[in-house]
């Protein structure tokens, strides 16, 4: 019988209020149930905003290094427990183990780096304008914070959320994709053992539409911090404008991999295939254009083709399995609509893949072949909309200003790459792709917690996540005046000398 999982409120396990649970599936084997979990309702999630609410005062009261000592005894314990997290994000989402390890591994570099920043967050000091008037700006908690995460990076993206927003003195109410809840908890389990206190965070299982609905339209959560799709951001900007909330939108990406003439073709290959197929496809970064120079458009074409066939499928637990499962059938189906799509579009060309993949190892999960097409432009529906499967587009360029207009033609702006030898072209390449991630002789995937991460157009409302940045989404800036003068002061008033 499969295990049944709870709520996390008040620093206790709670059943939902509805009574109801759902369904945790192996998108590799769809008849191996992994567990149920509870299909809360907006009563759960006031529930737990009343329980972070009532515990803000208090924890954002205790100085940031001490916060920063139990952020960094979680660091400890995901690392302590690398294997047993990432063997359990792969049982749920289905990517193969030694992606699930690095994402694991981005949880705790994110918790370390977050330690650190509880000994610095740094204001700043400024001369005032006016003598003896000493002026300053420091960083203060926001209060209560509504985190939504999805469900390709179960440990690493909710790190990159709960850990700066702790760092900074906010509470949490943490709302899971459906498709992991399971990565969720265990990551909520370490906080708690780490030293968390009650109230501080807290967990919420259930629906986007009930549970993650409820989170942004609550009154006492005051930011909103969402990673998903950009139909549903547009949602949550919209929900939060009506009611002047604060929210910071991680949304789509349709990135793109510029190979030109010059390029080390051996190590474009290895970054296009790592990039298209890494993850299933199923990043916001990851490669769905290619942009080949016309003079290396045949030998690049026929060798990646070579090497895709080769691409071993299947369950991502089994050691040799180079790429794992869609997350669902509805993924699935999605992703084979597109390919229709491309097969009707002017022109496309369909070099492999376009099917599920149903042989001994496939038949029992969301299994899709790697899908190349070519012939592309820049106009057509698979060039332009994001798709979240291993399918890619080849789009032939004559030279590097027909590149760079491909590569911006998207309503997106993530991520970039460009394969060159020629050094005064990756320069002006970077200046020039209009991106919030630019690579150079690199694939589009591969982002460090330690760096900015986010985009500009379509991806995103302009905030930045990981790195310092993080803390300007989970902290309000606080200037300071203080004069010692004795007497009134009036800055910016005309005084007869």
């Amino acid at each position: 019988m499969a295990e049944k999982f709870k709520n996390l409120i008040n620093g206790k396990w709670v059943e939902p209020s509805s009574g109801k649970y759902f369904k945790n599936i192996n998108p590799a084997n769809k008849e191996d149930l992994l567990g149920v979990f509870p299909d809360s309702t907006a009563t759960d999630v006031h529930k737990a905003v009343e329980s972070a609410h009532a515990a803000f005062e208090k924890w954002s009261k205790i100085t940031a290094p001490k916060r920063g000592e139990i952020i960094l005894k979680a660091g400890q314990l995901l690392l302590k427990r690398k294997e047993i997290l990432a063997q359990t994000a792969t049982k749920e989402m289905g990517k193969i183990l030694i992606e699930t390890k690095g994402d694991v591994q981005e949880g705790i570099d994110t918790a370390l780096y977050m330690a650190g920043e509880g000994r610095r967050l740094f204001g700043q000091t400024t001369p005032s304008e006016l003598s003896n008037k000493f002026a300053m700006s420091l960083r203060a908690p926001i209060g209560v914070v509504g985190i939504i995460s999805p469900w390709n990076f179960p440990v690493a993206i909710p790190a990159w959320k709960i850990f700066p927003a702790l760092i900074c003195g906010n509470t949490i109410v943490f709302k899971p994709a459906t498709d992991t809840p399971e990565s969720a908890l265990r990551l909520v389990e370490i906080l708690i053992e780490a030293g968390v206190p009650d109230g501080v965070v807290n967990l919420v299982f259930g629906s986007g539409s009930e549970v993650g609905k409820a989170i942004v339209t609550h009154p006492k959560i005051s930011l909103i911090s969402f990673t998903g799709s950009s139909e549903t951001g547009r949602f949550i900007a919209s929900e939060c404008g009506k009611r002047l909330k604060k929210c910071a939108l991680e949304m789509g990406g349709k990135n793109a991999q510029i190979v030109m003439n010059d390029a080390d073709i051996d190590l474009a290959i290895d970054g296009a295939l790592w990039g298209i197929f890494g993850t299933t496809g199923q990043r916001c970064t990851a490669t769905s254009r290619l942009i080949i120079h016309k003079k290396i458009l045949d030998e690049f074409t026929h060798r990646l083709i070579t090497r895709a066939k080769k691409i071993r499928i299947g369950n991502g637990l089994d050691e040799s399995t180079e790429m794992g499962p869609l997350i669902n059938e509805a993924q699935r189906q999605k992703v084979h609509n597109y390919v229709n799509i491309g097969i009707n579009e002017d022109r496309a060309k369909l070099l492999i893949g376009g099917e599920s993949c149903n042989n001994r190892e496939c038949s029992k999960g969301f299994f899709y072949k790697p899908t190349i097409f070519t012939n592309g432009n820049i106009k057509m529906r698979i060039a332009q909309e994001e798709i979240f499967g291993p399918v890619v587009i080849i789009i032939p360029v004559k030279d590097f200003n027909e590149a760079i207009a491909a590569i911006n033609s998207s309503k997106y702006g993530l991520s970039a790459s460009i394969y060159t030898k020629d050094i005064n072209m990756a320069f002006k390449a970077i200046e020039r792709i209009k991106s919030g991630i630019v690579y150079v002789n690199s694939p589009t995937i591969g982002a460090e917690s330690h760096l900015p991460f986010g985009g500009i157009k379509d991806t995103g409302n302009g905030h930045r996540e990981a790195g310092v940045t993080a803390l300007d989404i989970f902290s309000e800036w606080k200037t300071v005046y203080i004069d010692y003068s004795g007497r009134l002061q009036r800055a910016q008033i005309d005084t007869d000398k």
